[in-house]
């Protein structure tokens, strides 16, 4: 078996890397991290949701594509150091566009057998300015996700 998990250096990113570690082990499984380069926009703000809509400009950063591409080596490279700690070998891939559309794109073509995502919970206001990942990558794949909180 093979599964691939999303990161994105996030607090549920990594519960779902640990999720899928756990996982991974226990059923003999491949696991791969996979990171999505989508320098469009990034959230750069925390848990708390805006306390108002001017807020929303302050959460969001532009970044280039080396930057952004440094960012997702850089946050690979972590979650297969985290793993290995974990005593699991993980392999990383770096992919490129909207996250929901290239990571179970890629799982799907790769042959994986499922993938992990974390949720941040975010409100409805907050899916409606950001979008939720998990909650696209879970609507398009058609290979069984899972949703780590």
């Amino acid at each position: 078996m093979r599964f691939a998990v999303a990161i994105d250096g996030s607090a549920e990113s990594d519960r779902a890397l640990d999720h899928a570690v756990e996982m991974a082990t226990a059923a003999g499984a491949e696991l791969t991290a996979v990171h999505s380069v989508d320098p469009d926009v990034y959230d750069a703000g925390g848990a708390e949701p805006p306390a108002s809509a001017s807020e929303y400009d302050d959460r969001l950063i532009v970044e280039s594509v080396d930057d952004a591409e440094r960012r997702g080596e850089r946050l690979l490279d972590d979650a297969v150091e985290r793993a290995a700690d974990a005593g699991l070998e993980v392999d990383a891939e770096l992919l490129y566009g909207d996250p929901v559309e290239t990571i179970p794109d890629f799982a799907t073509a790769e042959g994986y057998d499922g993938v992990f995502v974390g949720h941040r919970g975010l409100s409805e206001a907050q899916e409606r300015v950001l979008g939720s990942v998990a909650k696209g990558v879970v609507e398009r794949s058609s290979l069984p996700v899972t949703v780590v909180r």
